[in-house]
């Protein structure tokens, strides 16, 4: 029961980290703007427009080549990689899987996550190679920055979720698989619940922001300087301290377990080869989730400190980088479940080579009886015993 309950307990930790950060925003956007962003100074309006200045760091940056055409490319590669992976990943698990096991609930949602934050990012690639000059108006740009955040801080959760459930299977093979199924979705409508009340801050206040001295309209990437420390600072430290590292101790720590227990099983030759396997699969897949997480959210949380205590942050154009590289993992997780999950191999396979859904279940059935033939009644009967005791 006390194992039951742990999914609940995270969810309710984060639920209560972002719902104050929820109200501090609330409160504080009424008197000021600000954010994680490049600091604005603001200056005499002019063709009707709020105007600000920003200083020769940020100028560089959004006039560089880093923002206008090395972060375009690399959203451009996730996305040409991850829009059609993704919608095919949620294909197999929504249409060509008929069993809906715990592992296949969080995939399906991890991929349609993914799906989701990759879907917006035309919109993004045209913003950087226009010279970072956003031009299709403020509520676009609100709903792109909800996505962007929401989605990636989505897809740390499910991956979390995923990770805690595999060490489950090996943890409480005796749970019943229904009840386990109900439990995963469960948690998973908590979760997208949870993000879409999270990313609600990031609608309440202007993303766009008018610079006069490069004539451009940035979304997200200037906002002004009044309160800046305070104003957005409980916000995104909660995400990265609330949906980042609280999630990344779970997963490590379920790895690590997960490690611990096959290493301590392996003893026949030929399941010890396969318990390798699937420990080095385990490495693989945390470094990337950390190599892919970890840069962007240390760099959050340094660029905040910096702005609290100095009034200037100096690493914010590393954070939109790691940040960018960061979503490379969105094109990576369709190939994890292609590794993982013997099940997503197979359906993926059969729906490629246009098998329908009722002749992969007769070929499954062929399969089985050639590999299991008839025998008399007294050796099945043993046969079946002998199974059943395995």
């Amino acid at each position: 029961m006390g194992r039951l309950c742990q999914p609940w307990l995270g969810v309710l930790v984060l639920g209560g980290t972002l719902a104050v950060a929820s109200v501090t925003v609330r409160n504080q956007t009424v008197f000021s703007k600000g954010g994680r962003s490049f600091i604005g100074q603001k200056t005499n309006s002019t063709n009707n427009k709020e105007g600000y200045k920003i200083d020769e760091f940020a100028t560089k940056i959004l006039t560089g080549k880093l923002t206008t055409i090395f972060l375009p490319m690399i959203y451009i590669i996730v996305f040409i990689i991850g829009l059609p992976s993704n919608a095919l990943a949620l294909w197999v698990f929504f249409f060509r899987t008929k069993k809906k096991h715990p592992a296949v609930i969080y995939m399906a949602n991890l991929a349609l996550a993914d799906l989701l934050f990759v879907i917006w990012f035309p919109l993004k690639i045209a913003y950087h190679i226009n010279g970072n000059n956003w031009i299709y108006g403020e509520v676009l740009c609100k709903i792109l920055v909800g996505f962007f955040y929401g989605n990636m801080y989505c897809s740390i959760l499910f991956m979390t979720c995923l990770s805690v459930q595999r060490y489950w299977v090996i943890a409480n093979p005796i749970l019943h698989s229904r009840k386990k199924s109900e439990i995963a979705m469960k948690v998973s409508a908590a979760v997208w619940i949870l993000l879409l009340l999270g990313t609600v801050p990031l609608y309440l206040i202007n993303q766009t922001v008018y610079i006069s001295n490069l004539n451009i309209t940035t979304c997200h990437d200037v906002l002004p300087q009044s309160v800046l420390a305070n104003d957005m600072f409980h916000y995104f430290l909660s995400l990265a301290i609330g949906v980042f590292l609280f999630p990344a101790i779970l997963t490590t720590g379920a790895y690590i377990l997960m490690i611990k227990t096959l290493n301590a099983s392996i003893t026949d030759a030929t399941i010890g080869k396969k318990r390798r396997r699937a420990i080095k699969l385990i490495i693989i897949v945390l470094s990337m989730y950390l190599i892919c997480f970890l840069p962007s959210n240390i760099l959050l949380v340094v660029h905040y400190a910096q702005i609290k205590s100095s009034g200037f942050s100096n690493v914010y154009a590393s954070y939109i980088t790691a940040l960018c590289l960061s979503t490379l993992n969105s094109c990576i997780d369709p190939f994890i479940y292609y590794f993982i999950s013997k099940d997503f191999r197979d359906n993926l396979k059969n729906a490629l080579l246009c098998r329908s859904v009722r002749t992969t279940k007769r070929m499954q059935v062929s399969v089985s009886s050639n590999r299991y033939p008839r025998k008399s009644p007294s050796y099945s009967s043993s046969s079946n015993t002998t199974k059943s005791t395995y």
